[in-house]
């Protein structure tokens, strides 16, 4: 992704000289003034519209409204972005949500503006909180956005009611759906992200997925399955068959509306499995 200056041609005539002298006079003048920063070539200009399953709502539509009542040994919840803003957490915790996740950034430059009432808000309403990041592949390294995260919002602490921060891998909502990297590229970036996170927190990252996603830009190559929590995404009555090697779902995310604000999801397992996942 480098580009090379060519060397100036030597002027060999006095038409060509006077071009030659004339473009080193704009040079200098340019070289006077201050310099200016070069746009990333995937700017992220709309991340308060990227939440978690923005882009599979897009990819993967529902056949119909999806209403699920978690089991004895299953668990409600929701996830939430600045796109609700400000939540009613103790409508929420009365309605039965028992977890949530929240979006905290996107790349390396944005921090949601409502992170903090409704991360704050989640925990003292007493659900069990967690941090998401919404991942941008093409604008820096995993483990750069793994370190803003962790900044902003998205450590980890053993009190019993904060889970592992969440990495969002799904289309680009600016271009290319794999962020322009091929299936080992995009397999290195995720386990940078990973292996960050887990030496600046101690814990591995769950991470948020749909399956067609990841067979196509993974190539169903990279094994998460050992170490990453899995939240998967499917609005069509069941999560469906799971990604590459990941042998069962931590959390389904079911249905992008319903009972509570925000996405739909359920923990596949019931309280005591959700305080282990926080606890480590």
């Amino acid at each position: 992704m480098a580009h090379f200056k060519r060397s100036p041609r030597t002027a060999r005539t006095p038409r060509f000289k006077a071009l030659a002298v004339a473009a080193l006079a704009c040079g200098m003048v340019a070289l006077g003034a201050p310099s200016a920063v070069a746009a990333p070539a995937n700017p992220v200009t709309h991340p308060e519209k990227d939440w978690l399953g923005s882009q599979v709502a897009k990819h993967e539509p529902a056949r119909g409204n999806m209403v699920i009542r978690p089991s004895a040994v299953q668990t409600a919840g929701l996830d939430v972005s600045g796109w609700q803003g400000n939540v009613n957490w103790s409508a929420v915790a009365a309605n039965g949500a028992k977890f949530a996740y929240v979006k905290a950034t996107e790349s390396t430059t944005y921090t949601s503006t409502y992170f903090s009432q409704q991360y704050t808000g989640a925990y003292y309403a007493g659900l069990v909180h967690g941090a998401y990041h919404f991942a941008t592949p093409d604008t820096s390294s995993g483990a750069a956005q793994a370190d803003y995260f962790v900044a902003h919002g998205g450590g980890w602490s053993r009190d019993g009611k904060t889970f592992p921060g969440m990495l969002d891998m799904e289309w680009n909502p600016y271009g290319s759906a794999c962020y322009g990297l091929s299936a080992s590229g995009m397999v290195n970036w995720i386990l940078s992200f990973s292996n960050e996170y887990h030496a600046r927190t101690s814990r591995w990252p769950v991470i948020y997925t749909a399956t067609s996603w990841w067979s196509q830009c993974t190539g169903n190559t990279g094994d998460f399955s050992s170490t990453n929590p899995l939240m998967l995404a499917n609005y069509n009555g069941s999560p469906g068959p799971m990604p590459f090697n990941w042998g069962f779902q931590t959390i389904w995310q079911y249905a992008d509306h319903g009972t509570f604000p925000g996405d739909q999801d359920v923990f596949n397992g019931d309280m005591s499995r959700v305080t282990a996942l926080a606890n480590g």
